[in-house]
């Protein structure tokens, strides 16, 4: 049975507000949580005007206490731009407060050059990536008896559970990293859709080594995913989504996701066609049988344990409908 997750980056839709689409995060976690998905993690993005997640540990707080039973997580956070210490804080307060329901996603920085610089403009040296995450697994597993530059301290509240840790990346460094320090790896398929990302995960698998986090390699997979009722919704949607990604990638950030209307009126020039194209490589579109074809496919060529899905599409009630019928279809409930 495969494992089905969500990732939200809280769209702003076209005519709304950001207060309105963390409202639509909070309504399609609740549905989530209904539909059997496993986990609901949100991220962390800056001057992307047209999505609400920036802050992650603040909106799992709100989504923690909406929901029942499903795993609440970010991904992910940013971890060179802040303390381990203080991020292993505020995530055991987390799970202090929500046992055995939180996930902590970290991954490094793609921000813009200005956000690097207001994030970081008040620090000195900068404290390695990989040691960041030596941080976090000493904060997690209570260790006070390994030698580091912190050795007696702890991170609290001390709990009796632990949040579970995961590497986000695309390549061969993040996946390196994992391995070695023993997390469990999330493959961004929908940064890099190429088959190398396959290779990258295989070696993940056979450079693994168990730590005091976890015993054996775990692998989730995250897509883009476009479902429509129909194929002709579905493309209907897609090209909105094609206009987001472009907008995203320009100079031009309208601060709000565009609309299926606005998508159809919107003519392409010949180079912004040519950028759809190969971004199309990057999202799975289709009915929701359509999807969940497609998803098995990816799911078997990574040898996945997991597949999160990205329902990063135009207007509440489509994302609502696309968690509904994925989850219909792949039977989770």
């Amino acid at each position: 049975m495969t494992v089905l997750n969500i990732l939200d980056y809280s769209p702003i839709d076209e005519g709304e507000t950001a207060a309105s689409a963390l409202a639509s995060t909070a309504e399609l976690a609740k549905l989530a949580d209904r539909s059997g998905y496993t986990r609901y993690w949100v991220a962390e993005h800056h001057q992307v005007y047209s999505v609400a997640g920036s802050s992650p540990e603040m909106l799992m707080m709100h989504l923690a206490t909406l929901t029942e039973r499903i795993r609440i997580g970010s991904g992910g956070v940013m971890l060179p731009h802040y303390s381990a210490y203080k991020v292993a804080e505020n995530f055991r307060l987390l799970e202090a407060l929500h046992p055995n329901r939180i996930d902590l996603g970290v991954g490094r920085s793609p921000s813009f050059r200005l956000v690097n610089q207001a994030l970081n403009e008040s620090k000195g040296r900068r404290v390695p990536y990989e040691q960041q995450l030596i941080d976090l697994e000493k904060y997690f597993t209570d260790d006070v008896d390994s030698e580091h530059r912190f050795q007696k301290l702890k991170a609290t509240p001390i709990t009796e559970t632990a949040p579970e840790l995961w590497l986000l990346g695309t390549g061969e460094g993040s996946a390196q990293l994992a391995a070695e320090r023993g997390m469990a790896y999330a493959f961004a398929h929908f940064a890099r859709p190429e088959k190398a990302g396959i290779e990258v995960v295989n070696r993940f698998r056979e450079a693994f080594r168990p730590s005091g986090l976890r015993d054996q390699a775990h692998v989730s997979v995250a897509v883009f995913a476009v479902v429509g009722e129909t194929e002709e919704q579905a493309e209907q949607l897609a090209k909105a989504f094609d206009l987001w990604l472009l907008f995203v990638e320009s100079d031009f950030q309208p601060p709000y996701y565009p609309s299926v209307e606005t998508a159809g009126q919107r003519r392409l020039s010949a180079s912004e066609k040519e950028r759809v194209a190969r971004n199309r490589s990057r999202l799975l579109v289709g009915t929701a049988e359509q999807v969940k074809q497609q998803i098995e496919t990816v799911a078997e060529e990574f040898g996945a344990d997991e597949i999160t899905i990205i329902p990063n599409i135009a207007g509440h009630a489509n994302r609502m409908k696309t968690v509904q019928l994925l989850a219909e279809a792949f039977a989770l409930s």
